[in-house]
């Protein structure tokens, strides 16, 4: 089976115990005076429509700033910060990853818990292979593709194996459930496991297929303000807009959950 290395998952651990449930990122600006300039946030690919929403909002709001977002798997993200990608706030699909960033000092702060996802099946429409469980990705005859293990779907899938007890053989590993999506919706596999957000977001072009275990490969979602970040006062009122009333409605609405 394909695993997540043991220590890595001590580290999800403590971050979780270790992010605040209320924004640590500064102090806050809730009538937003000076907020100006660009913010460029990094974040993870399963965050590309709901981001894209708040983004605009936060620009409605905010009359003098913009928001830039390089959407991508959390790993490219953190890796791409890693070896000095100019950022102002990066937002992860799971603390893992943020502990990576969090440990090369590249973040102002202690990062924030905004929102829950978990893992769902998605089919072809019409699901013609009959998939109703998670032990049927296993199954003769389905092609199915999945996130690569090093990245947050990838590792919420292994804990949907291990809970299971079923082993994958995918046709293919993703860096991010955005490439999986895309190789269902194409027709190049029969099924892929990905978030509810992107299953709703996909529509009509996949067929979704709830599993029981899914409760065992939830995965929550940090924020942060990045310590090199060229527009602090802007990122932090990002990353409070987002941790908001109006961030979490729209946060909602595309059907995360909370922390």
């Amino acid at each position: 089976m394909r695993r997540v290395r043991a220590g890595w998952i001590l580290v999800a651990s403590a971050a979780l115990a270790s992010v605040a449930c209320g924004s640590e990122q500064g102090d806050p600006n809730p009538s937003g005076e000076g907020v100006a300039g660009t913010v460029t946030v990094f974040a993870a690919a399963s965050l590309r429509d709901t981001f894209t929403e708040i983004g605009a909002a936060f620009e409605q709001a905010h009359d003098d700033a913009a928001v830039v977002f390089n959407f991508a798997g959390s790993s490219d993200l953190a890796g791409q910060l890693a070896q000095g990608a100019p950022a102002d706030v990066f937002a992860s699909a799971d603390p893992v990853t943020m502990s990576r960033v969090v440990d090369e000092g590249l973040v102002a702060g202690e990062p924030v818990l905004f929102a829950a996802n978990t893992l769902t099946i998605v089919t072809e429409p019409g699901n013609p292979k009959g998939i109703t469980s998670f032990a049927d990705l296993g199954r003769d005859g389905v092609s199915a593709v999945v996130c690569a293990p090093r990245v947050p779907c990838g590792a919420a899938t292994v804990r949907a194996e291990e809970a299971t007890g079923t082993e994958l053989s995918p046709v293919s590993e993703e860096s991010s459930v955005a490439d999986v999506l895309a190789k269902v919706t194409s027709g190049q596999a029969d099924a892929g496991l990905v978030y509810v957000t992107d299953a709703r977001a996909a529509g009509d072009a996949v067929t979704v297929v709830a599993f029981p275990e899914s409760g065992d490969s939830v995965n929550t979602y940090p924020i942060a303000v990045l310590e090199d970040s060229r527009n602090p006062d802007a990122a932090r009122a990002f990353v409070d807009f987002v941790t908001g009333p109006e961030g979490l409605e729209i946060l909602g609405e595309s059907g995360f959950a909370g922390p």
